[in-house]
């Protein structure tokens, strides 16, 4: 359904695709440069595909909102070595991410949930700051964007 044309989410399916060696734990920063924190183009392809903008801002909105606790829920998973918590926590993020445009993070997504398939939740750990660093960047990208840059804020509950 949506489009996934970076080759770091489908190294998995093409065995013959050649890899460029990363350092375990660490993100390849090169590479990910390669990759834009948002890329507008595939929001719109999530628009015309829900034949809804409001719907696909409404998904964009909850994401922004909603980051902090879904990384916290993946970091902590790997902490405990919950590797069924986390593989739930990583492809929920990674697919949500694709489907708004934010390449780097599925990207970055990707890798850790290689690591967590693997059941290799310790390699996964040291890849966790940079995909929290990613996702907080994504969501100031689409609050900066179009996307949310008009969506009314939330009412403070605390007031």
């Amino acid at each position: 359904m949506f489009s996934s044309d970076f080759s770091d989410i489908n190294d998995a399916a093409d065995p013959g695709h050649a890899r460029l060696p990363v350092e375990p734990g660490r993100a390849d920063s090169a590479r990910l440069a390669g990759h834009p924190i948002l890329d507008l183009a595939e929001f719109q392809v999530f628009e015309d595909q829900l034949d809804n903008p409001r719907i696909a801002r409404s998904f964009a909105s909850d994401f922004a909102k909603l980051w902090r606790v879904r990384y916290q829920t993946l970091a902590t998973a790997v902490e405990r070595g919950d590797v069924a918590a986390a593989l739930d926590a990583i492809l929920s993020l990674r697919t949500s991410s694709s489907m708004l445009g934010g390449t780097r993070l599925a990207v970055l997504a990707a890798r850790v949930e290689e690591h967590v398939n693997n059941g290799d939740l310790r390699s996964a750990q040291p890849l966790l700051n940079d995909l929290s660093e990613c996702g907080e960047l994504t969501v100031q990208e689409l609050k900066a964007s179009y996307v949310l840059r008009n969506a009314s804020p939330e009412p403070d509950p605390s007031v």
